[in-house]
């Protein structure tokens, strides 16, 4: 399993790069092994504000379905339309494939989630 440095991340297994003002959100790869081979993704939609921590979409896969939250609040100002035909790139490369971009509303949000450090802590006592 990789956890990426420079990220942060959320108990929801959730990831967010951030450049400015912008988030960029994604699930890591605990997440995509757990979920298996993802099928569907449902992004939210363009100009939604929402708070940190509510449910922003969903990842659909040969197991479940998921709902997948913001770590962060904000308006969303990008979607990967790449994960419309092609969700399996989650699969792929989970880093390197985000699901939104917000613009953040409250940078504090940051403050409530975990490094890549303490993710692996996290994940480890996940895997249990």
């Amino acid at each position: 399993m990789e956890i990426r440095e420079g990220l942060y991340y959320s108990e929801d297994h959730e990831w967010v790069r951030v450049e400015g003002d912008r988030a960029y959100i994604g699930i890591s790869d605990f997440a995509q092994e757990h979920l298996g081979d993802i099928v569907f993704v449902e992004a939210p939609d363009l100009d939604s504000e929402f708070e940190a921590g509510t449910v922003i979409g969903a990842i659909e896969s040969v197991k479940a379905v998921s709902d997948m939250h913001t770590p962060v609040s904000g308006k969303v100002i990008a979607i990967n339309d790449t994960l419309e035909d092609s969700p399996g790139a989650l699969n792929k490369d989970p880093y390197g494939q985000h699901v939104a971009v917000l613009s953040m509303s409250d940078r504090a949000d940051l403050d409530k989630l975990m490094s890549s450090a303490d993710y692996a802590v996290f994940c480890a006592g996940e895997a249990e």
